[in-house]
C-alpha cells in the first residue's frame, strides 16, 4: 500500500470530506451498539451471545477511539446519520422478527446480519486509514488501523461460530 503523502489529498475539501466520513462512522458505531444489544438478547447459542457481548465492549472502545480522532483533528465529536448502518441494523431486527425464538436458524441469520455490518465497518475503516495516511495523519491512521484490526477479528470470530456449528445446527432443525 502506498502511504506517501499526496499534496492533493490534503486539500481543505478533502479534509472536510474525511471529517464528514468520521462523523458517519461515529454515528454508525453508536447505532450498531444498540443493535448488538438486541442481537445478543436474541441469540440462542451462548457462544454467539458472548461474541455479541464482546463486540459491544469493543464498540464502546471504538467510539472512544473515534473521539480521540476528533480530538486529533481539533474537532468536537459529532455524529452524522449513517443510512447504511441504519439499514443494516434494521435488517438484523428483521431477522429477529422473522425467525423462531431459540432456534439456530435465528443464530445463522444474526451472524449473517452481523457480518454484513462488520464488512461495512471493515471497508470504512480500511479506506479512512488510507486517507489519514495520505494526509500525513499518522496518529489518526494508527487509531483507525487498531479499530480495523478489531473489526476483522470480530468478522473472523463470527465465521468460526457459523462454521463450527451454528450453520450445521440450523440446516437440521
Amino acid at each position: 500500500m502506498n502511504t506517501k503523502k499526496n499534496k492533493n489529498a490534503d486539500s481543505p475539501r478533502f479534509r472536510e470530506f474525511f471529517l464528514d466520513q468520521i462523523k458517519d462512522i461515529y454515528w454508525a458505531e453508536k447505532h450498531l451498539s444498540a443493535g448488538l444489544k438486541k442481537m445478543k438478547k436474541a441469540a440462542t447459542s451462548p457462544e454467539l451471545a458472548a461474541a455479541f457481548g464482546k463486540h459491544i465492549e469493543e464498540t464502546a472502545g471504538q467510539i472512544e477511539g473515534l473521539k480521540r480522532v476528533f480530538a486529533l483533528l481539533g474537532k468536537t465529536p459529532q455524529a452524522k446519520k449513517c443510512e447504511a448502518m441504519e439499514g443494516l441494523v434494521a435488517e438484523a431486527e428483521s431477522v429477529i422478527e422473522d425467525t423462531e425464538k431459540d432456534s439456530y436458524t435465528r443464530d445463522a441469520g444474526l451472524i449473517l446480519a452481523a457480518q454484513k455490518a462488520e464488512h461495512y465497518e471493515i471497508a470504512s475503516y480500511g479506506t479512512l486509514q488510507v486517507f489519514a495516511e495520505m494526509m500525513g495523519e499518522k496518529e489518526i491512521a494508527r487509531e483507525l488501523g487498531m479499530i480495523l484490526k478489531q473489526e476483522e477479528a470480530t468478522d473472523s470470530l463470527l465465521s468460526c461460530l457459523a462454521e463450527d456449528g451454528v450453520n450445521e445446527m440450523a440446516v437440521v432443525e
